[in-house]
């Protein structure tokens, strides 16, 4: 699903058989497509997974713990930006609405967590932002991996507390060292695979 004022995306995660949800990223109007994909498969919100603090992939999160008391979870260095939306919105010059964000919890690197009734890995990206991770499904070969990487193209680093080296080197360690036929689901635009990637990204070479 695809919402918020930059076109980001969000992935629901949900079991065949109706169950346990899981959202990837949350902006801002998403949460419209996901209650009604909810009704349709017969499944409840258990968690939503942030792949990184930026305003884009947060904004919606308030309107869903509202309306679903779901448990939020994030990575502890992209603590201050989403605690602190003044001082982000300052930084970015013009008013986004945006609301604190306080996850339940903290991913810790390599840990392993359920989605639906897949397991995935969390890997940690960081270089577009402190608090980048990635969520690699092993079993089913697909990796949501935030604003690290696009389809031939790489996140932004010129944003507080980017990093272009720390992102080439979070790229060829994290991203790809996975399965070439991996499939890599983006924060913005379209999927691709490892091996697109290693092979033709002009920004990150293997």
């Amino acid at each position: 699903m695809t919402a918020g004022m930059v076109q980001t995306n969000a992935y629901l995660l949900t079991p065949e058989a109706g169950g346990e949800a899981v959202l990837i990223d949350a902006p801002l109007g998403v949460w419209a497509m996901v209650a009604k994909i909810l009704e349709k498969e017969k499944c409840v919100l258990k968690e939503v997974w942030l792949t990184h603090g930026h305003f884009d992939h947060i904004q919606g999160v308030e309107e869903i713990a509202a309306a679903t008391g779901v448990k939020v979870f994030a990575h502890e260095a992209d603590r201050a930006m989403m605690e602190q939306p003044e001082v982000v919105e300052a930084r970015m010059g013009f008013p986004l609405g945006l609301k604190v964000v306080k996850p339940e919890g903290w991913f810790t690197v390599g840990e392993k967590r359920m989605a639906a009734v897949a397991e995935a890995e969390v890997r940690y990206v960081p270089g577009h932002c402190p608090g980048s991770v990635l969520f690699y499904f092993a079993k089913e070969g697909v990796a949501f991996v935030g604003d690290a990487i696009f389809a031939g193209s790489v996140g932004r680093t010129d944003f507080e507390g980017g990093s272009f080296p720390l992102l080439e080197k979070s790229i060829r360690e994290q991203i790809y060292t996975l399965p070439e036929a991996t499939v890599l689901y983006p924060g913005h635009g379209g999927t691709t695979t490892v091996a697109k990637e290693k092979r033709g990204n002009p920004y990150v070479r293997p």
